[in-house]
């Protein structure tokens, strides 16, 4: 079973403006003339990377909503020009978003069991859920509704 990470997404409000900076930091990759899939810089190393990559995901939080999520492709470890280690996660470029839960601050990241994990919202499995507007379900999902 895939094992995944939870991460705080910081700065976009919406999944709109999470996919827009993917974009934008696309674009400005290839306007470098780098070919530099989608990633996520953090300092530590997932110990269990094994279980994570060929699976699993990188599930955002956003304004205090477990929202939607990125399959990572990769992980690869590297030391920055300051000498510290960090990690690279290379994810897929497509955001999915999943049946919103919401979910207290904290810092760094959390490992998330694949049974924990929320389902993926889309017309076959979520119905009129995967319709609604994110502002609604992020709200219905705030009053225990979904």
């Amino acid at each position: 079973m895939a094992l995944h990470l939870l991460k705080l997404c910081v700065g976009p409000a919406t999944i709109a403006d999470l996919e827009a900076r993917i974009a934008q930091n696309r674009a400005e990759a290839l306007a470098q003339g780098r070919d530099a899939p989608p990633s996520h810089v953090t300092r530590m190393v997932p110990t269990r990377l094994r279980e994570i990559v060929g699976g699993g995901s990188i599930y955002w939080v956003i304004k205090g909503t477990l929202i939607c999520r990125q399959t990572i492709a990769a992980i690869t470890p590297f030391t920055g020009t300051d000498g510290i280690g960090r990690c690279r996660l290379v994810l897929d470029p497509a955001v999915v978003p999943v049946a919103p839960r919401p979910c207290r601050s904290f810092q760094g990241w959390r490992y998330l069991k694949a049974e924990d994990a929320p389902a993926d919202l889309d017309g076959a499995t979520a119905g009129d859920l995967a319709e609604m507007p994110e502002s609604l379900r992020r709200e219905l999902a705030s009053l225990g509704l979904i």
